[in-house]
């Protein structure tokens, strides 16, 4: 059965004073509420099983699931009341809801996109960990990946800051940025090494068999540092989607550019 998580915790402080009084997750774009518009089109794409995270005004958002009948899907809430967990934390709470043998769709509630999702899932191959979906496009934060696509670290091209399991990465003799091409370009003694730089989407599908490797991190931690911390023991790949378009519904001037996004 196709499963997905969509992260609806969060106190949707950019969207004040609409969040106020009622949660992000239903605030509505098109006179359609954003956890309406994720869960229909992934449950017209197959998807029957659902994990919705709560915190900031949760009874609201288990009404609204309750009086839409869940969908006609099987939802279960994971309940964040006491405390928010962060992306990281939020899936390993999850954790119990979840079939072993099927990949999990993560989703943010407050994104609109312009994916397939099941062409996005036919792309997590059976020895795949985790697939991350990227597009190349102009920002502060990028994943790095090697040419195979397999996750190496991370960089701000802002600060420099580099992180990764990878010594190499992490601390190189000399790195030097070609935006053009959308690469980082290391030195390690005579060897060159290119990594290519991703944006990533918000977007993921995480295999259950990474749960035990979540145990001995906190309760309360980002997914990312979970991926940076792990990806040179496990197979963490990204998936470039050319003709990606992803809108953050996170702030209250993004309400019109999301009108016309579903349009």
């Amino acid at each position: 059965m196709k499963q997905a998580m969509i992260l609806a915790a969060g106190l949707g402080t950019r969207l004040k004073p609409l969040t106020d009084r009622i949660p992000k997750a239903l605030v509505r774009v098109g006179e359609q509420p954003l956890l309406d518009r994720i869960i229909l089109r992934l449950r017209s794409q197959g998807y029957q099983r659902f994990v919705v995270n709560v915190h900031h005004l949760a009874d609201q958002i288990e009404q609204h699931i309750s009086e839409e009948d869940n969908y006609g899907v099987n939802i279960h809430i994971s309940d964040e009341r006491e405390e928010l967990l962060e992306t990281g934390g939020a899936l390993k709470k999850a954790a119990p809801f979840f079939d072993d043998d099927e990949p999990i769709l993560i989703h943010n509630v407050d994104i609109l996109d312009n994916v397939d999702y099941d062409w996005f899932r036919r792309q997590h191959l059976d020895d795949e960990d985790a697939v991350l979906l990227v597009s190349q496009r102009r920002t502060k934060r990028y994943l790095l990946f090697d040419n195979a696509m397999r996750l190496m670290g991370w960089v701000n091209i802002e600060t420099g800051e580099l992180r990764s399991p990878y010594d190499w990465v992490r601390c190189p003799d000399e790195a030097r940025l070609d935006m053009d091409k959308y690469q980082l370009i290391i030195m390690r003694g005579t060897t060159e090494i290119t990594l290519n730089l991703y944006a990533f989407s918000g977007i993921h599908s995480f295999s259950p068999r990474l749960f035990p490797l979540m145990e001995r991190f906190p309760d309360r931690f980002p997914i990312m540092d979970f991926y940076l911390q792990t990806c040179h023991r496990t197979h963490i790949y990204g998936c470039q989607k050319p003709d990606l378009k992803v809108l953050d519904v996170g702030k209250l001037d993004s309400l019109q550019a999301a009108e016309e996004f579903i349009q």
